[in-house]
């Protein structure tokens, strides 16, 4: 039986590079994985590139001539469309290199239509809603209201998708990701940078009061209701929400890592982000609990989870 050809964009990246690892189980997945390294990490792909399943490209998705080569050459089932410029730094001190990403979106949304791609399925964010009109954040009741570029660039390829759905009859499937947390993640997170500083009895910084809530998806629980979209059929023309709906102050969050790791690191309190840091975060994650069938991975288990393979690597 023929495999299912996978394209993954931004595939050195903390999620892309833990879906192909996910989707390599399935021997009959075949995986290409392009990243310019831009933002994300060789290291990533370590264990994917050991799979006669998988072959990496660095490529830019933004270049169409790039894009134009691989998606010519290989007939891609399903795209995964994962690149683009993250963190909050960084996305806030280089607007533009945000904006660029509106090319890439573009170049995929092409050539899939015309490569025969059956459904994209596209990384968008909670940043999306920007600060809460409500909580939890539906995904069909909740306005889409934040002003900052990578934000714009969230909603605009959404809308893209839906406008390529309309008038070229191209399916997708949209995840709105709520934090994410996993083993491969950089320290440009909350959660990872608090894990690593409290592992070595570092100060824990906090931007303003600490009172600023988020909630915490263990990579395991992203990836499996993923793959339950792509392998069931779900959500086709959807958006959906993707992350955990269990609410936790910032302070709190340093609190349980400074507890679970037994780490005599002080909590320091830094000036406020001027933007960027909304208040409040809270999924509606009533579809993905159905995809999932269960429970979420409780946060002190993830947590422990990522000091495993912290001290698995050193």
């Amino acid at each position: 039986m023929e495999k299912r050809k996978i394209l993954i964009t931004g595939a050195a990246g903390f999620i892309a590079s833990s879906l192909a690892d996910w989707l390599l189980k399935d021997k009959n997945n075949f995986v290409v994985g392009i990243d310019n390294y831009l933002t994300g990490n060789k290291h990533n792909i370590s264990t994917a590139i050991q799979s006669p399943d998988y072959r990496f490209v660095h490529a830019d998705v933004n270049s169409v001539n790039d894009m134009n080569a691989i998606m010519t050459s290989d007939k891609f089932d399903y795209v995964f469309h994962y690149a683009a410029v993250v963190g909050v730094k960084r996305t806030l001190d280089h607007p533009l290199l945000v904006l660029n990403d509106i090319t890439g979106i573009k170049n995929v949304l092409h050539l899939s239509k015309n490569t025969g791609v059956k459904r994209i399925f596209f990384s968008s964010s909670s940043e999306v809603y920007g600060e809460p009109v409500e909580i939890p954040q539906n995904e069909l009741t909740t306005p889409l209201n934040s002003k900052l570029p990578y934000a714009i660039v969230k909603n605009l390829g959404e809308a893209f998708l839906k406008s390529y759905k309309k008038e070229h009859g191209l399916d997708y499937t949209v995840f709105r990701f709520f934090n994410t947390y996993g083993p491969k993640q950089s320290t440009d997170f909350v959660l990872s940078k608090f894990v690593r500083s409290a592992l070595y009895n570092k100060d824990i910084t906090i931007y303003g009061s600490g009172e600023q809530t988020r909630t915490f998806c263990f990579i395991d629980d992203n990836l499996e209701a993923t793959e339950r979209c792509l392998n069931e059929n779900k959500y086709i023309n959807e958006v959906i929400n993707l992350g955990s709906d269990h609410e936790i102050s910032i302070i709190d969050l340093a609190k349980i890592v400074i507890e679970v790791t037994g780490s005599s690191s002080k909590i320091v309190h830094l000036p406020a982000l001027k933007e960027g840091d909304m208040q409040r975060r809270c999924p509606d994650n009533s579809n993905m609990r159905n995809l999932l069938g269960r429970d979420l991975v409780p946060l002190k288990t993830g947590i422990q989870k990522i000091i495993s393979a912290i001290k698995e690597r050193s």
